[in-house]
């Protein structure tokens, strides 16, 4: 029975080893084994461990379904998959779907069967633990790093990955995809589901109100990451909602060395009930309480503020909460500082903490001053000194680090100085901490060179002693380590140079020999004398302070691991001489030197025969203490994994504790409580246990082999483990542990002799491995104690517990893992080539004697015929024939085993090298070797070798070796023809290009078949490169231009235009400069259309439309768009100059256009036509045609479109838009051409006889331009129409909007006259238009009433009657005739009126009207007009209406 215990470290870097039941108990994953603590209490007790994983627990949870609450389940690295029962800490039920690592695990809240893990391949695996069925999923090829199940729907599974990825799944649908969530950017960490089934809006900043997501169906999903960061999402939109980041908070005080790195892990946990309150962890361990409603430093509050060190101080790994019956609600935290804390969640402080261990516990000891002070001696680099009498804190820990850096394998209380702790170390450190202060340790100048196992207080001898009465130091410390040297150190001059007590030895008593390595020492409490054990077994008890050599014990034939003098206080006289020893031969001795010490001898004497023999552990011992209640009783703790108390008088074993699963290291007594012993070892555990409440009185009775007689056996061993496979059942007794009996090998600790601290030792403890003491131990020449803690040897990959210690980030125990030292093992021997021979030879002695009768018969009388039959292996001793007869019978016993290739070497050794190559060929069995030799055999027989190994090597897909084998019998088309086949053109070029000329046609058929293969897969510049090297400029360019973004194209046009193909260059020069254009990069377009002289035209296009787009921007007429880039010459300049006079000017300063090339250009403008814009052309596609001009156009009526939107007069929006339509659906080719045209009468004012003036806004030349064609008049007026169609409304918004603002003049900008808007043809023209479509409109009408009436009499049978539809005729023929005559009015206007669009004049004259009231002024003429034409053609029932108060 257990008392108190410290458990072994939580294992790190796992998303979930920890999880706590409904009913209080937690389990932790440590190492490969469960440790079940109860937390319901105020205070933390271990209730036990569950043991039977074979390697590192890396996932547990509970059950948390009433009824079940006592089930669990875990998972390993291996693979495994293990269902527990807590309450009987049974196993259940073991799986093993995984095929590599498991690294999440989680017990469905929803469905109590359900339990889902994943592993480090990506695999999600269901288990269904009331049929043990499984169900395999693999949603995403990444490395799974945690999940978690749904807590309101059973069958969504939320998976985060090591690369940031969060994928939630259905696993009821085949691990269906539901959502991926991507946010993260480095490893999740963990994830938690919102306690309640439902996505209520958390923000706090109005512009996150848009991102929540209130209502709706689906639950909130946090996620830690390894990028600092907290994230929110919603399932039910698969997204974001909420961002966290960590706050930086600067610890106050810390025991953690800073020497060690760690990197960052963000734990979260949700807890029950608390839907907008989120814990998470931070950068150095401490715990937040995350607010979702509030923001800023109010969003988060810190864990444990009421005093200093209540929080963690490094990484916190896992979280789990439980609501228990008394009302609290805690949660359990573990943290790579080894400490496993409990908080209250009402208010945030920790409740208790409890320490754990990462390591071997080496040693162990009380102090003889401070009471109850026991300090241990860890594997993780630490030490721990915890006060056990303390009644309000049971686990009073505080822990040592400062100055250690290695295992702490040895301990020694100063006799009488309170606080004073000597330790040794693995590297050979010695050293003293005061445990009172905060002061690093003093550390001894002098050095060990390997491991310290045993450090004493004793009082000084020379030259130390010399000049004590003068104030020297009344105790020297003496250290004993693995190379078998004892030094003394001065604890008051630590700095100075150590004593080696061999001198003394050697001087005092003579001695020339070299003394034996020494293994352990004992000072007698006295101080008279002191026993030291040696490596050969002896014990030499020597006086003080000369050393006198006084006897030699000489019983142990092995190692001598411990030495312990029994008490002087409260004991009888007798038993003050009593010296206890043990070895490794599992027997402990105990020897009564009470007449040597009271009557010293003058020669050393020799003692052979012990006092008392102490016999019943299975394995070596390891450690002993007196008790200091009892007279003579012993403990001992041994390999065997068990802890004895003997009554030494008696002989008799008192009682045997089991508790641990391990070999132990240490033992020692309380010094308080007779009862009470405490035991620490390879489990990384220290138990506390009583010794009148064990089961058992006597170890368990196991296989009697000591571990150095295993490896000596080492083979013998290895088969026996093999035999033993998981189980590991050798026979023996069935000790009990937990309960249930279990064999010697399951525990893996009886008679094991093997650490799985000795390649890597607690990889979980730190982050820097220290070097293994054992390994440098076996390779001397010492038997020395390291053979108790650390054993290296090969038999180690065999041994259960060989992976006790491994961690998952341990890249040294990976590595041990993956490539074991197999230097200890046996080879296997090679197949013999003659196997019915050499069975032959394994028969009876008797047979094997008669065979030597036959033989000399045979050479004689020839009375057999050797080589075959019964004598088949007499062969071998007689004539080639038989010889010869001998390998045939070999050969048939070879063919019908399958060893083919044992036939060829066969039949080569016979010289029948064709026969063997046929029979390798046949059998697929070609090798180098064989193709080596074949052209011994002849030309032909190599070459068809060779072909033959062609085809094996294709059928293996080695394709190069093949083709290369090729060459060596000059197949060079062949090999070409090979590699081409198998898609390995780099390789057939390159082969092609080193052996044949370079005219080859071949050479050009790979690089296009290749150009081609890469085209097919998108690698367009690759495939560019082949069709270069095949001399196809023209498919270079085309295959690079499929790319179609602008480098792209600028590419394939200098490609084009260097090799020559013109045509190409211009159409890819085109399509290049009409994506720059339509991006504003004006200076990239003009660059890349200058490389081509003939695309001149195009370049002033591309003038024109820079210019005017800058001009329009500059005037507010169009927004100004974000530019890329833009020439020098299109800023605005000066305002009263016009666009025609910038056009002219640019043309000829910059182009070098004269007057006589006007012509030219406009003839090859005319040539090349771009598609005719239509009303469902999108307006990108309109702004890239080769007529830049259009851009700027299109985007004018889009402006004036979009200021329509905000007008309040519905009709006027109305009309606006169906002018923009009816201007977008226009033939846009012809007015540009038209417009062109007029840049060219520009250019060239002589050329123009009178055809009418038109103005063009022209300051610099203010004379009226004489145009030959109407169209070019038309189409101006058109474009001035609509630009004074927008300052119309323009003037008109801004006068009511900003009635103050003077807005006199705006239509003078430009140069512009109003009245241009109130053209009485256009109005005419729009009149009779609207004329036809309400004639359209009644007709359709009519048509329609019509057609309803007659299928109304039809479907009723009814007599159809001649008046309604005797009316519609009527109707119909006077509508008609009306429609004929609009129609003829229509025919015979000027195209011109109807093909180039005006702004509706009956508008024009409304808007007009209604600003002469308000603050513009216009002339009386214009006014008249505008009234005169709405009286004419404002008829419809909307404009009567609107223009009646400015027709009064």
């Amino acid at each position: 029975m257990r008392e108190r215990s410290l458990p072994a470290s939580p294992n790190w870097y796992c998303s979930r080893c920890s999880d706590v039941s409904s009913s209080g108990l937690l389990g932790v994953g440590a190492k490969n084994i469960i440790y079940l603590i109860d937390v319901s209490a105020s205070s933390c007790r271990v209730a036990g461990e569950l043991v039977g994983h074979k390697d590192l627990v890396s996932g547990f949870s509970f059950c948390q379904h009433a009824g079940q609450s006592h089930i669990c389940v875990s998972s390993s690295s291996d693979g495994s998959i293990r269902f527990w029962d807590s309450s009987s800490k049974t196993l259940i039920r073991d799986h093993a779907a995984h095929q590599s690592s498991v690294s999440a695990l989680h017990w469905s809240p929803v469905d109590k069967n359900l339990v889902v893990s994943g592993d480090e391949k990506g695999v999600v695996v269901c288990h269904w633990y009331h049929t043990g069925d499984t169900t395999s999923f693999f949603p995403e090829p990444r490395t799974i790093f945690c999940l978690t199940c749904s807590p309101h729907t059973w069958n969504y599974v939320a998976v985060g990955y090591k690369d940031g990825m969060i994928v939630l799944i259905d696993v009821s649908k085949k691990g269906e995809v539901i959502h991926r969530l991507r946010g993260h950017d480095d490893e999740i960490h963990a994830l938690a589901w919102s306690p309640v089934a439902r996505e209520d809006a958390l923000y706090t900043r109005p512009e996150d109100a848009t991102n929540g997501v209130s209502g709706g169906e689906g639950c909130y999903l946090a996620s830690g990451s390894k990028d600092q960061t907290v994230r929110l999402w919603s399932t039910a939109k698969g997204k974001g909602v909420m961002t966290l980041k960590l706050p930086y908070l600067k610890r106050r005080g810390t025991a953690v060395d800073p020497g060690v790195k760690e990197r960052l892990w963000l734990s979260v946990h949700w807890p029950k009930g608390r839907p907008t309150q989120l814990v998470s962890s931070c950068f150095s361990g401490e715990l937040v309480m995350w607010d979702l409603t509030k923001s800023g430093k109010q969003r988060w509050t810190l864990f444990g503020t009421s005093s200093e060190g209540q929080n963690h101080s490094r990484i916190v790994f896992n979280m789990s909460s439980v609501h228990l019956q008394d009302g609290r609600e805690l949660l359990i935290s573990t943290s790579m500082d080894r400490e496993v804390k409990c908080w209250d969640l009402a208010s945030l402080e920790c409740c208790w903490t409890l320490p754990t261990l990462g390591g071997f516990v080496y040693a162990l000891t009380f102090s003889p001053v401070g009471t109850g002070c026991l300090a241990l001696g860890v594997g993780d680099n630490m030490i721990r000194v915890w006060n056990t009498l303390t009644t309000q804190n049971k686990y009073d820990v505080r822990s040592f680090w400062q100055g250690i850096k290695s295992k702490v394998t040895a301990l020694a209380w100063h006799p009488t100085k309170e606080g004073s702790l000597s330790f040794g170390t693995d590297d050979g450190k010695v050293g003293i901490y005061d445990v009172f202060s905060n002061k690093p340790p003093q550390i001894s100048s002098s050095y060990h060179r390997k491991t310290v196992y045993t450090l004493a207080w004793g009082p000084p001898v020379p030259p130390m002693s010399f000049g004590t009465a003068g104030g020297k130091p009344s105790f020297s410390l003496y250290s004993c380590a693995g190379e078998g040297v004892i030094l003394q150190h001065d604890p008051y001059k630590l700095n100075g140079e150590a004593s080696d007590i061999d001198k003394l030895i050697r001087d005092t008593n003579d001695i020339k020999h070299k003394l034996s390595p020494h293994t352990d020492l004992s000072w007698k409490p006295d101080g008279k004398v002191v026993a030291i054990g040696n490596e050969d077994g002896c014990i030499d008890v020597y006086q003080a302070p000369s050393l006198k050599l006084l006897c030699s014990i000489q019983q142990h034939h092995k190692i001598i691991n411990t030495l312990r003098w029994h008490h002087d206080h409260s004991s009888a006289p007798e038993l003050h001489c009593l010296l206890a020893s043990g070895s490794s031969n599992a027997i402990v001795y105990v020897h009564d030197l009470r007449s040597v010490i009271e009557n010293p001898p003058e020669s050393p004497v020799v003692l052979t025969e012990p006092y008392r023999r102490l016999c019943g552990h299975t394995a070596k011992i390891t450690g002993m203490a007196w008790s200091p209640h009892h007279n003579a009783q012993l403990v001992t703790v041994s390999y065997d994994g068990t802890a004895q108390v003997w009554d030494v008088l008696e002989e008799a074993a008192v009682s045997n504790y089991r508790g641990h699963v391990g070999y132990l290291l240490c033992v020692d007594w309380s010094p308080v409580d007779p009862d009470v012993i405490w035991t620490g070892g390879k489990d990384f555990t220290l138990q506390e246990w009583n010794v009148s409440k064990q089961q058992f009185t006597k170890p368990p009775k196991g296989n009697a082999r000591t571990v150095t007689k295993k490896m000596k056996a080492n083979t013998k061993q290895k088969k026996k483990n093999k035999k033993a496979g998981p189980s590991g059942a050798e026979g023996a007794a069935q000790p009990e542990v937990n309960g249930p009996p279990v064999t010697i090998g399951e525990r893996a600790v009886m008679g094991q002799g093997v650490s799985g601290e000795d390649d890597e030792d607690e990889a979980s403890s730190t982050s820097s491995p220290a070097p293994s003491p054992g390994s440098s131990s076996e390779n001397s020449s010492c038997h020395l104690k390291i053979f108790c803690y650390f054993c290296i040897e090969a038999q180690n990959i065999f041994c259960l517990s060989a992976t006790f210690e491994m961690q998952r980030k341990s890249s040294a125990a990976v590595k041990s893992k993956d490539k074991p030292d197999l230097t200890g093992l046996k080879k296997k021997k090679p197949r013999s080539m003659l196997p019915l021979s050499t069975s032959m030879d394994h028969r009876p002695k008797d047979e094997l004697l008669q065979d030597c009768i036959t033989l000399a018969s045979v050479r004689h009388d020839n009375s057999c015929v050797p080589g075959q039959g019964d004598h088949i292996h007499l062969g071998l001793f007689a004539d080639r024939q038989a010889l010869y007869r001998m390998f045939d019978a070999e050969e048939e016993g070879h063919v019908e085993a399958g060893h083919f290739d044992s036939v060829v070497y066969l039949r080569l050794w016979s010289g029948d090298l064709e026969g063997a190559l046929q029979l390798a060929t046949e059998k697929g069995e070609l090798n180098d070797h064989l193709l080596s030799i074949a052209p011994m055999a002849g030309f032909v027989v190599w070459s068809r070798t060779v072909e033959a190994f062609v085809k094996q090597l294709c059928l293996q897909e080695q394709y190069l070796k093949a083709a290369s084998h090729l060459l060596s019998i000059n197949k060079l088309y062949e090999a070409v023809d090979l590699l081409r086949s198998h898609k390995l053109y780099r390789e057939a070029i390159a082969l092609v290009k080193a052996r044949l000329p370079a005219d080859e046609p071949l050479l050009k058929e790979l690089y296009t078949c290749w150009a081609a293969v890469l085209e097919k897969d998108g690698h367009f510049s690759a495939a560019a490169k082949c069709y270069l090297a095949a001399d196809a400029s023209f498919d270079a360019a085309k295959v690079i231009a499929r790319k179609n973004d602008i480098l792209s194209l600028r590419t394939a046009a200098s490609l084009a235009r260097i090799s020559g193909e013109a045509s190409l260059a211009q159409s890819l020069s085109m399509r290049c400069a009409k994506d720059l254009a339509a991006a504003r990069d004006w200076v990239g377009a003009q660059e890349v259309l200058s490389l081509q002289d003939s695309l001149l035209v195009h370049r002033l296009h591309l003038c024109v439309a820079e210019l005017l787009s800058e001009m329009l921007g500059d005037s507010e007429v169009s927004p100004a768009a974000s530019c890329v880039s833009s020439h020098p010459w299109a800023s605005p300049g000066e305002r009263h100059i016009g666009i025609m006079d910038r056009v002219r000017d640019v043309w000829e300063e910059q182009f070098a256009v004269s007057h006589q090339s006007v012509g030219a250009l406009l003839q090859e403008l005319k040539s090349a036509e771009s598609p005719t814009p239509t009303a469902n052309s999108p307006l990108r596609q309109v702004q890239t045609q080769t007529r830049y001009i259009i851009d700027d156009t299109a985007g004018n009526k889009c402006i004036m479109y979009r200021r329509t939107e905000a007008c309040t007069t519905e009709d006027i929006k109305n009309q606006l838009k169906y002018d923009v339509e009816a201007y977008l659906n226009q033939r846009t080719e012809r007015k540009l051409k038209a417009v062109f045209n007029e840049f060219r009468l520009k250019s060239c004012p002589c050329a123009s006889p009178s055809a009418g003036d038109v103005s063009v806004s022209s300051r610099k030349h203010p004379k009226a331009l004489h145009h030959t064609e109407e169209a070019a008049k038309a189409a101006a007026s058109s474009l001035q129409a609509f630009v004074l169609y927008h300052r119309l409304y323009e003037c008109w918004w801004r006068t009511s909007e900003e009635s103050h603002r003077p807005v006199n003049g705006s239509f003078h900008k430009l140069g512009l006259d109003p009245s241009l808007l109130l053209c009485e043809p256009h109005a005419a023209c729009q009149a009779t238009q609207r004329a036809v479509r309400e004639i359209q409109q009644q007709l359709a009408a009519v048509v329609q009433q019509h057609s309803q009436i007659q299928g109304g009499q039809l479907d009723s049978g009814e007599k159809q009657d001649d008046g309604p539809a005797a009316i519609s005729t009527t109707r119909e023929s006077s509508d008609s005739q009306d429609s004929a005559e609009h129609q003829k009015e229509l025919a015979e206007l000027p195209n011109t009126l109807k093909v180039y669009p005006h702004p509706n004049v009956v508008e024009c004259c409304l808007v007009l009207l209604h600003l002469s009231k308000s603050s513009m002024s216009f002339s009386d003429s214009l006014l008249q007009e505008a009234k005169d034409l709405l009286r004419k053609y404002g008829t419809s029932p909307s404009v009567l209406k609107a223009s009646q108060r400015f027709l009064i």
